[in-house]
C-alpha cells in the first residue's frame, strides 16, 4: 500500500470537491499509489481551522480552507483573502511556500483553478482532460454568470450536481466523486443516478427557501435584508436574492441551521453599480472571512440575537 495522504478541503462545496479531484490528480501524477483519505471542513462558530490532530496521514493536504500552521502539513492551496489568522500562519506558510508545496492566490476565483495552474506551470501536467471541470468550478466559485438567472438555473446538469455537493459534501461524497471526476465526463458525473436521486427533494427545498426569501427582504440602501432564522433550513441556495431584488447592491442573509446561525453577505455582480466595499475585511471583524466580494459569518444556535445584531449592523455599514 502507498502513502496516506489526508486530503482536507471545503466540504459541502463544489469548488471543495474539485479542488480535491485537482490534487489528488496532481499528486497522483507526483507519486502514484497513495491511499487517499478526505476531510470535508466547515466554518462553524469559532472555527480557526483544521484540527492538527487530523492530519495524521503520510502527507496532509489542506485545500480552499484556512490555514493551519501544523508542522505535519505538507500541501496548501487556498485563495480566500482571509485564509491566514495571524503573523503564525503567515510565517508558516511562507516556509512550505519556500519548499513548493504551498499556494496562495488571493486574486484567483476558485482554488480548484489555482491548483490546475500550479499543476501545469509548476509540475507539467497538462489541465486539458479536466478542463470542463475547472471551468465550472471557477464559474461556479467566482459567480461568472451572465445573470443572476443562470446562476439559480438549474437546467445544466453540473449545477444540480453542484446543489448536492453543497447539502451532501461530506467525507463519503468526496472518497465516491473525486475518483469520478478524473475517470468520467463531467456530465456523466453530474447526471448519474445518485445525484439525480439526490438533487429531486433538494429542488423541492430550493423552490420553499426562494418564497420564502422573496416574503421576507427588506430592501434599503441598496442593501437586501433576509431573516430567515425563524425556521432550521437544510437548503440555502446561493445567488437567489440577487435573482429575487435584481436592483439590491448587497445582500445580507442570516439563516439557521440544525448546527449554527449563518451570515452570508455579498456583492451583486449583476447589479450595474460598484462594489465599495471589501466584504471579506467586514466579516473578519466579527470572526468570519471569505472574498472582498462575499463572505459570512457563523455563530451558535443560542447567539441568535447576536447573530441578529451583526446581520443589522452589516447591513447599515454596507448601506453607508
Amino acid at each position: 500500500m502507498g502513502k496516506r495522504v489526508v486530503i482536507a478541503t471545503h466540504g459541502h462545496c463544489f469548488d471543495g470537491l474539485a479542488s480535491a479531484a485537482m490534487f489528488v490528480r496532481l499528486h497522483g501524477h507526483l507519486a502514484p499509489g497513495a491511499d487517499y483519505h478526505f476531510l470535508a471542513m466547515g466554518y462553524g462558530p469559532g472555527q480557526r481551522g483544521v484540527d492538527p490532530a487530523l492530519l495524521d496521514g503520510d502527507e496532509n493536504v489542506i485545500l480552499d480552507y484556512r490555514f493551519s500552521p501544523s508542522p505535519r502539513l505538507t500541501w496548501y492551496f487556498d485563495h480566500h483573502v482571509t485564509a491566514f489568522a495571524d503573523d503564525v500562519d503567515r510565517r508558516a506558510f511562507a516556509e512550505g511556500a519556500a519548499a513548493g508545496r504551498m499556494f496562495f492566490d488571493g486574486a484567483y476565483g476558485s482554488c480548484t483553478k489555482l491548483v490546475a495552474d500550479v499543476s501545469r506551470e509548476r509540475f507539467g501536467l497538462d489541465d486539458a482532460p479536466v478542463a470542463e471541470l475547472v471551468a465550472w468550478a471557477d464559474k461556479i466559485d467566482a459567480a461568472r454568470f451572465a445573470t443572476a438567472a443562470e446562476a439559480t438555473s438549474r437546467e445544466e446538469p453540473v449545477m444540480r450536481l453542484r446543489a448536492v455537493a453543497q447539502i451532501f459534501g461530506d467525507a463519503d461524497l468526496l472518497r465516491r466523486f473525486v475518483p469520478r471526476l478524473l475517470d468520467e465526463p463531467l456530465d456523466a458525473v453530474a447526471t448519474s443516478d445518485f445525484v439525480e436521486r439526490a438533487f429531486a427533494p433538494i429542488a423541492a427545498k430550493e423552490d420553499d427557501f426562494r418564497a420564502a426569501a422573496e416574503a421576507a427582504g427588506r430592501l434599503a440602501g441598496g442593501v437586501v435584508t433576509v431573516d430567515l432564522a425563524d425556521r432550521e433550513w437544510e437548503v440555502a441556495p446561493t445567488f437567489v436574492t440577487y435573482a429575487l431584488f435584481p436592483a439590491a447592491r448587497y445582500s445580507v442573509l442570516l439563516t439557521r441551521s440544525r448546527a449554527q446561525c449563518k451570515l452570508s453577505i455579498g456583492y451583486n455582480p449583476w447589479c450595474g453599480a460598484a462594489r465599495g466595499h471589501d466584504i471579506a475585511a467586514i466579516c473578519a471583524r466579527y470572526g468570519g472571512g471569505g472574498h472582498p466580494v462575499v463572505g459570512g459569518v457563523s455563530r451558535r444556535i443560542d447567539q441568535l440575537p447576536e447573530a441578529r445584531r451583526i446581520a443589522a449592523a452589516i447591513a447599515e455599514e454596507l448601506a453607508a
